[in-house]
């Protein structure tokens, strides 16, 4: 700093520096910054300054003097703790280097600095000058920028990784993709199960796809994850490791070089000439000395722990740090004799490693500790897991896209499998032929496909014994039923026609009386032997249907007219209005009405007054008729076999009224149901799509 008065003559300067060398310093070398009243000059090839002028007023605004400030920057040392003590907003600034970039800087086309290992010229040609301002380059697999301001040249150049950044990048898209569908996923879980824990543990139950699926991209993330801890935890140690040794080795040589310049009566001489500038001068050049060639801070302290000489005594002048001997160091080296000591030290937020070693004589006592501070802001390990983790994360990245690839294939094929054992499964059936599966693989599935297909034969053996069976059984019934059927009428026609002959044999007066009641007899059973034949034949042709387009009331009305007239029953027709066509076989409506209205007479023949009713109404676009008689009902125990075939509970009839009913109703795609009761009857409704256009 030099002061000036409004004279421009100097003030308390240190220097013989005269207002007009400053000032044309400024003004003629000095180049403008972006700091007010502050230029930069160049002292040398590579060197530069700053200077700042200022002018000093009174209250009135008069000039009372003139100030000038010069800096030169200084180069600290890799482990020098004064600039990370000193920066500002430590947190929020870059790192000074970057590890993808390298950087050079021309002036006057020499080079005036560089970083990083990429081969920049020592001198540029005016060929390879470019015009002012931003061009950029290729250069053998590099991209470099570069930027010129007259006889200033910047290069920054950077490996071109075209290619690796593409696949980085789809790589990042996939799994910023899978991130975004498992949080989809996992919303639309709770939102469904809408936080109820038996829902929710259900819902996870997760398919064989899934599963297999989330175990590879499991198996995956679980080892990049650790991979990457195991390849961190062994960088920090290694890195510890090595920063140990290196201080370790570092001291020792300080320490002997210290020892062979300056040996214990020197140091002691020192101690009382403390205030001989000269020999200060010297003892403070040798551990300046030996501080520069070592690159690290050095401080020498005495046998009482009192700080000597430094070679940075700002921070102890200052009184940043205590001027005594770190208190636990000094026990370890003074009073248990350590070859060395490692400690921790810390300034504010700040921490760093202190190593002390002791200056022995020739008898081994010691006379002074040396130490060396080492700030250590892992600027390197942190590069090296940094780099480690930008290429493990890119390589899994892809790990994953490959992986994701590589389970939907895996899954895919193994649940094809399982879907195609399951399709054939579903179509098994006993009325059809059953196909076998084709697998060529001797592997598990096709373990499963052979115990399927064995399945299959043993079902086709099992389903043709089961028809087989069926239809003997059915006509072992049929052939029962016959026989049964056939075998009553036969029993009285037998008795008639020996009775007749007895009648014969012993010249009976009434034998002609008596053949005639044998003749009505005999002709009544041969109608019951035709009706039991001819409900047979309809039973086996109700699927025989001959479908056609006719009026319900046609074949409603011929069976209303044969009733009117009956003196049996009183009967009673309520059709609705109009036409009521429906599409099914007409012979079959016909035998199926004629059976309904012949049960309901037959149902109340223990009834003094006997009713029957058929009546008709609209029911949307079905016809519904149903035909009520007021017999005792249909005992409950009965009621759920009364469509099946031959059941009955008439003495005379064959089973398969009811049953061929049902099935005339169900081939005109329509219904039949019934109610009863033993009070008011029974009803049968019998429900018809109506073909009306």
């Amino acid at each position: 700093i030099y002061t000036f008065d409004a004279q421009e003559r100097p003030l308390y300067n240190d220097a013989p520096v005269s207002y007009d060398t400053l000032d044309i310093i400024y003004r003629i070398e000095g180049k403008p910054t972006n700091v007010a009243d502050m230029r930069y000059f160049e002292k040398a090839f590579d060197k530069y300054a700053y200077i700042s002028r200022k002018m000093v007023t009174d209250s009135l605004g008069v000039a009372v003097g003139y100030m000038f400030i010069l800096s030169e920057p200084k180069k600290y040392k890799n482990d020098a703790l004064i600039p990370e003590l000193f920066r500002t907003r430590k947190d929020f600034l870059p790192d000074e280097y970057s590890p993808i970039y390298s950087y050079a800087i021309y002036n006057n086309q020499e080079l005036v600095d560089y970083f990083a290992d990429y081969a920049f010229p020592t001198r540029l040609s005016d060929r390879q000058l470019p015009p002012n301002g931003f061009t950029y380059r290729t250069n053998e697999g590099y991209d470099e920028l570069w930027y010129r301001d007259n006889n200033k040249v910047v290069i920054i150049a950077r490996l071109n990784n075209l290619w690796l950044e593409s696949i980085t990048l789809v790589a990042y898209l996939f799994t910023t993709f899978l991130l975004l569908l498992g949080i989809f996923q996992l919303l639309s879980l709770l939102i469904r199960s809408r936080m109820r824990l038996s829902i929710l543990r259900k819902e996870m139950q997760l398919n064989l796809r899934t599963q297999v699926h989330a175990t590879i991209i499991f198996i995956s993330l679980f080892s990049f994850l650790v991979i990457g801890a195991a390849t961190i935890f062994f960088f920090i140690n290694r890195y510890n490791r090595n920063k140990q040794d290196q201080l370790s080795r570092a001291i020792q040589i300080m320490t002997n070089e210290v020892q062979n310049k300056m040996d214990s009566q020197t140091f002691f001489d020192y101690m009382l000439r403390l205030y001989d500038s000269g020999y200060n001068e010297y003892l403070e050049n040798l551990v300046r000395e030996v501080s520069e060639i070592h690159g690290t801070d050095i401080n020498i302290y005495d046998t009482r722990g009192e700080l000597r000489l430094s070679s940075n005594p700002f921070i102890y002048e200052k009184g940043i740090l205590s001027v005594r001997m770190n208190p636990e160091a000094y026990y370890r080296i003074h009073r248990q004799k350590l070859v060395q000591f490692t400690t921790e030290e810390q300034i504010g937020e700040i921490s760093f490693q202190s190593i002390y070693s002791p200056v022995r004589d020739q008898d081994g006592n010691a006379y002074a500790y040396v130490n060396m501070p080492s700030f250590d802001s892992q600027v390197e390990l942190k590069k090296e897991i940094s780099n480690f983790l930008v290429t493990i994360i890119n390589l899994n990245a892809f790990i994953f896209l490959i992986a994701g690839v590589i389970a939907l294939f895996i899954t895919n094929r193994i649940t094809a499998s399982f879907s195609l054992i399951s399709e054939k499964m579903r179509a098994v059936n006993l009325a059809q032929h059953n196909d076998e599966i084709e697998w060529h693989r001797d592997d598990e599935i096709g373990e499963l496909v052979k115990e399927y297909n064995k399945m299959v034969r043993k079902l086709e053996e099992s389903a043709a014994a089961l028809a087989k069976s069926e239809r003997e059984g059915a006509w072992r019934e049929m052939a029962r039923q016959v026989a049964h059927e056939i075998k009553n009428p036969l029993t009285p026609m037998k008795l008639s026609i020996q009775y007749l002959q007895k009648a014969i044999n012993q010249n009976n007066g009434d034998v002609k009386q008596l053949t005639s009641n044998v003749a009505h007899t005999l002709i009544e059973q041969i109608d019951h032997l035709s009706k039991i034949a001819s409900e047979f034949s309809q039973f086996a042709n109700i699927s025989n249907a001959h479908n056609e387009l006719f009026d319900l009331h046609d074949i409603l009305h011929s069976l209303a007219t044969l009733y009117y007239s009956s003196e049996q029953v009183q009967f009673s027709w309520e059709p609705v209005e109009g036409d009521v066509w429906i599409f099914a076989d007409r012979t079959q409506i016909n035998r199926l009405f004629t059976n309904l209205l012949q049960n309901a007479v037959e149902a109340t023949e223990n009834r003094s007054f006997r009713q029957v009713q058929l009546r008709e109404q609209w029911d949307g676009n079905e016809i519904l008729i149903s035909v009520r008689d007021n017999g005792q009902g249909i005992p409950p125990e009965t009621q759920s076999r009364i469509f099946t075939p031959n059941f009955t509970t008439k003495t005379s009839g064959t089973g398969l009224g009811l049953a061929m009913s049902k099935g005339i109703v169900e081939q005109a795609r329509g219904r039949i149901w019934f109610e009863t009761s033993e009070q008011e009857g029974t009803i049968f409704f019998v429900s018809f799509p109506s073909a009306r256009s």
